[in-house]
């Protein structure tokens, strides 16, 4: 668990890990008697909140620029990790998660999340469909969860009852909170709805609150979904004789909108948001069946820290990229001087390696120039890290790093999110998109584990979707890569295979 403290703490955490071997004791009987009991004390169910700006371009003199986030007793994140651990391996036993639910739990991601639903509308287009996507976002989920409804939820939904349901409420009753701004602290008051934001049984509470939400949507055949906690994105293929599909849009977005208000959710009418990823020529006709969507058209958004424009070339997205970085490279250039070698690697790959790698499995669908840029990024912290003259050649400068060129570090991820999904380490959506190459005769390539490359009706963009992608460079890879049962061995092999490729 990570050490946080909060103002609470009877012992800062540093010194009860040290004295652990003498209260440990005391500290099980007190989580016993509380499971068996089906009693939470009221000291683990005080909070201190402190609010933390949600964007740094935030105004801060408006309180919804911040997030308010509860700092629980460490004693009581105790308790809250053991009963999550066993709900969790509940749900994950009985299947009760939605499958296209990607936040707060265990091999999902926001990654996990875009990789399924570009390739989705990548493929789409393959096929020569349009698709129109709607970001919904909700004002304040985790403060306004209903508590009444949340147990009986636990109850009819899920099957929890007896000492385990009486844990729950007793969980969620009597909670209270006080608010710290510059170490000044509020008075308190009684928090009488809402799971607490930053403590480790809340996030899971609340994705079996919204739960209903996907089995609504599924009764849509023609809408797709994903949701990453309270982050909802629908989104509907279509070819140009099928518009009236958009329809069904409209009526699902309506039943969305009942289903919250009756639950005591808010949707955020100014963080919705709908971009049509079809050619220019279609877009005046499109929006005629989306009208009632008209304030919320866009012809880029952010969705979940990626850029997604109207054609997914993800140009808009690898500018501001260069942008950030060069920003970040020349502040890190002045720390130059004061740091050593091994501190200014490491400071480069937090502030630059890890904004180039994020979500880089979908940087597939961008062109050459586009991959050039990110490229002349990393150039750039190579010479920066090195002291390497501009006109001399980076080959050399990045092997002698032992970095992969930006382009073999896309393979890299693509690469090895498609060995955990094939070994069960990935999400389910993820795993379904690969499927084993089956031969109609016994071939020498029957146990070579290849994969099936789907036929698009286009092949302009098909390369690039993860759907399609990803069994090319899988079927690529020597047979001894593709049989390895490691996941880390995979991983140290692959990179040395791919730092060969890239350098000789």
């Amino acid at each position: 668990m990570k050490l946080t403290s909060s103002h609470l703490d009877v012992l800062p955490p540093s010194f009860f890990i040290s004295v652990f071997d003498s209260i440990g004791p005391c500290i099980l009987e007190i989580i016993n008697t509380s499971l068996y009991t089906g009693s939470v004390p009221s000291y683990f169910k005080q909070a201190i909140v402190e609010p933390i700006l949600k964007k740094p371009n935030l105004d801060p003199s408006l309180p919804s620029s911040y997030r308010p986030i509860s700092k629980l007793p460490l004693v009581s994140k105790i308790l809250e990790k053991i009963a999550a651990e066993q709900l969790i391996n509940f749900l994950e036993k009985n299947n009760v998660l939605d499958i296209f639910q990607s936040g707060f739990r265990k091999l999902h991601s926001t990654e996990t999340a875009l990789l399924k639903v570009s390739s989705d509308i990548l493929m789409a287009a393959d096929s020569g469909e349009y698709t129109v996507l709607v970001m919904l976002d909700l004002s304040s989920a985790f403060d306004t969860v209903e508590h009444s409804i949340m147990i009986n939820r636990l109850k009819d939904l899920f099957g929890i009852t007896g000492v385990v349901l009486k844990w729950f409420m007793s969980y969620l009753s009597e909670r209270s909170f006080t608010v710290c701004i510059n170490h000044v602290l509020s008075e308190t008051s009684v928090l009488s709805s809402g799971v607490p934001q930053g403590s480790v049984l809340g996030p899971i509470l609340f994705l079996l609150y919204i739960l209903p939400l996907g089995h609504i949507i599924r009764r849509y055949n023609n809408i797709s979904y994903h949701l990453y906690a309270d982050d909802i994105q629908l989104y509907c293929s279509f070819k140009a004789s099928e518009l009236y599909k958009l329809s069904c849009l409209n009526n699902c977005l309506s039943e969305i909108k009942q289903w919250l208000n009756d639950n005591f959710l808010q949707l955020n009418a100014d963080k919705t948001e709908t971009l049509i990823i079809a050619p220019d020529h279609m877009l005046s006709e499109i929006r005629q069946h989306i009208s009632f969507l008209d304030p919320s058209f866009q012809s880029s958004l952010r969705n979940l820290g990626v850029i997604f424009d109207s054609s997914m070339s993800l140009e808009k997205h690898s500018k501001q990229l260069v942008r950030n970085c060069f920003y970040h490279l020349r502040n890190i250039s002045k720390l130059r001087l004061l740091v050593s070698k091994a501190e200014l690697e490491m400071i480069i790959h937090a502030f630059i390696s890890s904004r180039l790698d994020y979500c880089n499995g979908l940087f597939t669908c961008l062109n050459k120039s586009a991959l050039d840029r990110l490229q002349s990024v990393q150039n750039a912290a190579a010479r920066l890290l090195t002291g390497t003259n501009k006109r001399s050649h980076i080959t050399p400068v990045l092997a002698s790093l032992h970095w992969l060129p930006v382009n073999f570090r896309v393979h890299f991820k693509i690469l090895v999110v498609t060995f955990r999904a094939l070994h069960g380490e990935a999400p389910q959506y993820i795993s379904d998109l690969l499927k084993p190459h089956a031969s109609s005769r016994a071939l020498r390539s029957s146990g070579q584990r290849l994969l099936v490359v789907p036929r698009t009706r286009f092949k302009t963009r098909g390369d690039r979707a993860f759907q399609a992608l990803a069994p090319r460079l899988w079927n690529s890879l020597p047979l001894s890569l593709r049989c390895l049962d490691s996941t880390d061995s995979f991983k140290k092999q692959l990179k040395t295979f791919l730092y060969k490729r890239a350098f000789n």
